[in-house]
């Protein structure tokens, strides 16, 4: 199934004067949730390994490039200390972690679990002084494997799930502080990160067929998520998980 060409640019929010942070922005669905960023007026700041953006073809245009190791905590102090009042925080950046050792093990939950709780413990006062309407948000990206077990990435389905439950917990740490944190559970999206299995025409078969929606998902209909969360829109919802997987977890 194809989704008609523009349907994407229908969905608007206003972010004018608001300033974001989004992790991973350089590729994939943190590449896409920059863009929608940046198209509703924000300004948008984002985070990738290398130490100058130069390392990285066809960024976002409009953003600002800040390097970010994530296993690194002097990375995540430095950056922290850069902000004075950050209004959305999007937690997205992370990996596999690779094959199934202690070691990978180990990195996989430094990378995609650790480094959200260190880096939004860190914001949480510039969090705090946020003047978007509705409160800050922080947004967290979840995975499938949050909810289904995989022979293959033990490390990294551990650390999301793991996502889920820290979403709630920091939901109730800094609501008193006017901060709003949820998460979002994309489904099978085409990224470099996943090309592995979305360039496979057997994979990419089989997982539309268990798709209720008969087809994989987009980066951009993530980073919508991602924006209405964020948007004062959504200001009475925080500790939730929005599953954006065209129907696939309701079918296993």
């Amino acid at each position: 199934m194809t989704q008609p060409a523009g349907r994407f640019a229908r969905v608007g929010f206003d972010f004018r004067d608001t300033r974001v942070l989004v992790t991973g922005g350089t590729r994939g669905i943190g590449r896409a949730i920059a863009q929608a960023f940046t198209a509703a007026g924000a300004e948008v700041l984002i985070t990738g390994s290398a130490a100058a953006a130069s390392a990285y073809e066809d960024l976002s245009a409009g953003v600002t490039y800040h390097q970010l190791r994530l296993t690194e905590r002097d990375d995540i102090a430095r950056l922290a200390a850069s902000f004075d009042r950050l209004d959305v925080l999007v937690n997205n950046a992370g990996g596999t972690g690779g094959a199934a050792t202690p070691y990978d093990f180990d990195t996989a939950l430094a990378v995609n679990l650790g480094s959200v709780y260190h880096l939004s413990s860190a914001l949480a006062d510039a969090l705090a002084g946020s003047r978007l309407e509705g409160g800050a948000a922080v947004v967290n990206t979840a995975s499938e494997m949050s909810l289904f077990a995989s022979p293959y990435f033990p490390g990294y389905g551990a650390a999301k799930a793991g996502i889920v439950q820290l979403t709630r917990t920091f939901c109730a740490l800094l609501a008193p502080r006017g901060v709003r944190v949820n998460a979002v559970l994309p489904g099978s999206v085409p990224t470099p990160m996943t090309s592995a299995f979305a360039d496979d025409p057997a994979v990419h078969a089989m997982v539309s067929a268990a798709t209720p929606l008969q087809r994989w998902g987009a980066p951009e209909e993530i980073a919508a998520a991602v924006l209405f969360l964020a948007s004062p829109a959504a200001s009475f919802i925080s500790g939730h998980t929005l599953v954006v997987d065209g129907g696939y977890s309701v079918s296993k």
